[in-house]
């Protein structure tokens, strides 16, 4: 396994300017996701790492030493891909040894390497079998147990579950982590689902514009994100628009033609001021529906206007009083309740309302 460091990387293809002065730390043994909408840059940045685009500028090291400039046999490091780039002119075990003769390693122990790595991935016996008389869950794995038959000192995943069903892509989560866990690997897993990376990453950066909105741990990135679109990206928030009244620390209390919010400050780079327009951020979940509101903060009065039951939830739309609507889900709920005129109130805790620097024309109220 190997430390990874990013200095400043930048890269432009033509008047696009894909990575845009990214610095970024990824430790040794540690599985991190790169997230964010097309176009943010986080291929480019998987890309470069693993050497096959070069940098306009910065540095990327292993371990400390400068790989910049070197290409991507010279870095012991390995890559799947979307597509699984199988030969399917090739057997299972041919395939799988591919990048070990290329290595030109004994037949003995490229034989002994290929064995286990059919067994590693549950496909012992069926190495003379040809590509195109597997399943897609099955060319996966051929694809995982090459990339791990080299030996690699890091493991770069280029959204490697996306052509698998979901069965199969919440088997091979757990597959992929259990096998980087075992083997040490450094990975970094390039996604759009961010199922995928919440439930498998040790930590996550997210990418916009060519520039990192947030690196955190999934639930930092999820519990307090920086920025709107960082809370819209990764899972479902309602945004309502305000006004801070007040700041204490961390803390700030907000104004909104809904009612008056007290949450935290997320991002540690920014303190919001008396007066200040600004967006509440609030998960489905945090919502709580009661018959009455214990008190009158964090409160939000409405009528049930849409009610979906999905077995292990219930969401609903709050119809609330500026005409806008309000998610929120109830877990496991033991009864589903009806749309209707009555009026309902859904409540919020204090530490799940999150406070957000506005962007231009983001103060309106918004949901999901």
């Amino acid at each position: 396994m190997i430390s990874i460091t990013v200095e400043h990387l930048s890269k432009a293809f033509g008047d696009t300017q894909a990575l845009d002065d990214v610095s970024l730390e990824i430790e040794a043994g540690e599985i991190f996701f790169l997230l964010g909408p097309s176009g943010c840059g986080k291929t480019t940045l998987i890309r470069t790492l693993a050497g096959f685009y070069q940098p306009d500028a910065g540095r990327v090291l292993f371990d400390g030493e400068d790989v910049t400039k070197a290409p991507p046999h010279k870095r012991q490091t390995a890559m799947m891909f979307q597509s699984y780039a199988l030969w399917p002119h090739f057997t299972v075990a041919k395939n799988i040894a591919f990048g070990l003769e290329e290595l030109k390693l004994p037949k003995v122990e490229i034989e002994g390497r290929v064995q286990e790595m059919l067994e590693m991935v549950r496909l012992d016996g069926l190495g003379k079998r040809s590509i195109n008389a597997l399943s897609g869950g099955q060319q996966q794995r051929v694809a995982l147990a090459r990339a791990l038959a080299v030996r690699p000192r890091c493991l770069f995943l280029d959204e490697p579950l996306s052509n698998l069903d979901a069965k199969l892509r919440l088997e091979m989560r757990e597959e992929i982590r259990s096998l980087c866990r075992e083997y040490g690997l450094t990975a970094i897993y390039v996604t759009h689902d961010q199922k995928e990376a919440l439930s498998i990453a040790d930590r996550m950066a997210i990418l916009e514009g060519g520039r990192l909105a947030q690196v955190g741990t999934p639930p930092e990135v999820y519990r307090t994100p920086h920025s709107p679109s960082v809370a819209e990206f990764i899972g479902e928030t309602n945004f309502i628009g305000g006004m801070v009244t007040r700041v204490d620390g961390r803390m700030a209390e907000v104004d909104t033609d809904l009612g008056h919010f007290e949450g935290v400050v997320a991002d540690p780079e920014w303190e919001p001021q008396v007066s200040e327009l600004v967006v509440i951020a609030i998960r489905p979940e945090s919502l709580t529906l009661c018959d009455a509101p214990t008190d009158g903060v964090n409160a939000i009065d409405g009528h049930i206007e849409r009610s979906v039951y999905l077995g292990e939830i219930a969401q609903y739309d709050l119809r609330v009083s500026d005409g806008s609507s309000i998610r929120l889900s109830e877990l496991n709920p033991s009864i589903v309740r009806d749309p209707g005129k009555a009026w309902q109130h859904a409540q919020a805790r204090k530490e799940d309302v999150i406070i957000l620097k506005a962007p231009p024309g983001a103060v309106e109220t918004r949901t999901p």
